[in-house]
């Protein structure tokens, strides 16, 4: 009897003790684009995202004797559905935080979901500023840049007096806000016409021909600055309608992807900001991320890779700190003004709207045989105390 009594003590303790162990894991969504217009961009993040926590926990995959494991949840790009799946991973999956997503559209419908579950959302790489702006709320950090950011560092390369400005871009919430803030970051060039497009343009015709009526009669320097995210930029079509020597008007762009930067081989001299490219930063973190995504996928890490590696590090650097704590209450304290090492550099997550304060670098495009892609060469670093970049949540 005796026996049987401590036989079903220790399966009583056992049984007792398996919730606490499976809670023990730290559990992640990654809601992304892994479908849609912004594919390319959402598998890179997911890609960096993945390399980002094997660095940051050398290896391990593990803080504070916690197994980290990430769960993967495609929105296709689509906000309602974004919603949906950010709900069902706090709810069912039980996650303690969540990255992503990819589109502003969808991180916009996101955001009240984390506020309501009272949970984590890193934003990476969703971009509009009403983000950390008038729609944000405590629970939302963000590793990626925002427009603002973008706008200023790339006025650093045409905000010139006596220049004339034509902005080219999509007609949502990405290009909305990276217009304005454009606009906003503009001190002594005009501004002569806002261009907006369908989010999936693919005839640029129309919109080249009155970018084109609107530049070609004023004095001075002529830029068309696009503003565009997605696998149909117009380059090709601006190209193809030579503005330079036609009409003297110049091209401005950000940095992208690989990909949409072959492109830029056609606009030899183009200046502008990017967030990233692998051949730019020179600190440890970005040698480590070079090297790992060379030795998996044989090519450079691009665009958005070093944003989901940026926010794995801006993760694993919060848990340690924690000890492996994910109360939201606890993480929130822990990551308001946390700085932590990416692949650009130090990030600092600015306490007042939590959105990472980080370099930018303004860039000249250089036509090299050896690549596919037009080359960003670095002009200059743009410091994160170089850039005024507005709090626009009211906090």
């Amino acid at each position: 009897m005796q026996r049987r009594t401590l036989v079903a003590l220790a399966a009583l303790a056992a049984a007792a003790s398996a919730p606490a162990f499976a809670q023990s894991d730290i559990k992640i969504a990654h809601v992304y684009s892994k479908t849609g217009p912004l594919e390319a961009y959402g598998k890179q993040t997911q890609a960096g995202l993945m390399m980002g926590l094997q660095y940051a926990t050398g290896g391990t995959m593990a803080v504070g004797g916690k197994k980290i494991t990430v769960i993967e949840k495609d929105d296709q790009g689509k906000p309602d559905l974004g919603k949906s799946l950010l709900a069902t991973a706090y709810s069912d999956d039980k996650v303690d935080l969540a990255v992503g997503p990819t589109s502003s559209g969808v991180a916009l419908a996101m955001l009240p979901v984390a506020e309501e579950y009272k949970k984590i959302l890193l934003v990476e790489p969703a971009v509009a500023d009403s983000i950390t702006g008038d729609k944000w709320n405590k629970y939302i950090f963000r590793t990626g840049r925002n427009s603002s950011q973008d706008a200023i560092s790339n006025a650093v390369a045409v905000d010139k007096a006596g220049t004339s400005i034509v902005t080219l871009a999509q007609d949502y919430a990405f290009g909305r806000d990276g217009v304005k803030a454009f606009k906003d970051a503009v001190k002594n060039a005009k501004i002569v016409h806002e261009e907006y497009l369908p989010q999936n343009t693919t005839d640029f015709t129309a919109g080249i021909q009155r970018v084109v009526d609107r530049l070609k009669g004023e004095p001075g320097r002529k830029v068309v600055m696009v503003i565009w995210a997605g696998g149909t930029p117009p380059f090709g079509a601006l190209a193809a309608q030579d503005l330079g020597k036609r009409f003297s008007i110049d091209v401005a762009t950000g940095g992208n992807i690989l990909p949409a930067m072959a492109s830029y081989k056609a606009f030899p001299g183009m200046e502008g900001a990017t967030y990233y490219y692998f051949g730019i930063p020179k600190n440890p973190v970005n040698e480590a991320m070079v090297a790992a995504h060379y030795k998996e996928y044989k090519t450079p890490p691009d665009f958005f890779t070093a944003g989901g590696f940026s926010a794995a590090m801006a993760i694993v650097t919060a848990l340690k700190a924690t000890g492996g704590d994910t109360s939201a209450n606890k993480l929130i304290k822990t990551m308001e003004g946390m700085s932590f090492d990416t692949p650009k550099g130090k990030m600092t997550f600015r306490k007042e709207d939590h959105q990472a304060m980080q370099s930018m670098y303004h860039f000249k495009i250089k036509v090299d045989p050896a690549f596919a892609w037009g080359v960003p060469e670095l002009v200059r670093e743009i410091k994160p105390e170089e850039m005024n970049v507005p709090i626009r949540n009211k906090r």
